[in-house]
Formats: C-alpha cells, sequence, structure tokens
C-alpha cells in the first residue's frame, strides 16, 4: 500500500489509466477488432500491471526491509538491489 498521499494519488491515477485501458479492450472485442489491436492492447495492460506492481513492491521494500542497525548508504544499497531484483522478473 503506498505510503504516502502524493504515493497514493501517484497509484489511483495510475489504476485510473488501466481501467481506461481495460475499457478500450473491452470495447475492442465487443465490436470483433483485429487480432493484432487486441495483442497490442493485452501487452500494455499487461505492462501497466507490471508497473503498479513494481512500484507498489518498491514502495514496501523502502518502508519495511534493511536492518535498524546497518548505515543508511548500506541500506540503501540492499533495498536497491532487491528492488533491481524484483523489476528484473517483472518485465
Amino acid at each position: 500500500m503506498p505510503h504516502s498521499p502524493e504515493e497514493k494519488k501517484r497509484v489511483l491515477a495510475r489504476v485510473r489509466r488501466m481501467r481506461g485501458q481495460l475499457d478500450a479492450l473491452e470495447r475492442a472485442l465487443e465490436a470483433g477488432a483485429d487480432c493484432a489491436p487486441v495483442l497490442q492492447q493485452l501487452a500494455a495492460l499487461r505492462g501497466a500491471v507490471n508497473g503498479l506492481m513494481s512500484g507498489v513492491l518498491e514502495s514496501h521494500l523502502r518502508e519495511t526491509l534493511g536492518p535498524d542497525d546497518a548505515t543508511p548508504t548500506a541500506r540503501q544499497a540492499g533495498i536497491d538491489d532487491a528492488v533491481a531484483l524484483v523489476r528484473s522478473y517483472l518485465r
């Protein structure tokens, strides 16, 4: 869950854009659109979902992980490594 009001606003805006993409996909399917544009919309939705998941997970990692007794630099490096690893799996 986003922890700051700004982050929450960004996440909700992203979800609303995704809803718009999903509505457009539904309309395309109902209209019998060709496969290529439908596949393109599906790929865009998949990218949007992965991006949202990545952002929420990154926020969670930054807020909750890392030992309290570590130096700020070491803690940040560990978090950055974990975020990079997760992002590589989401692409």
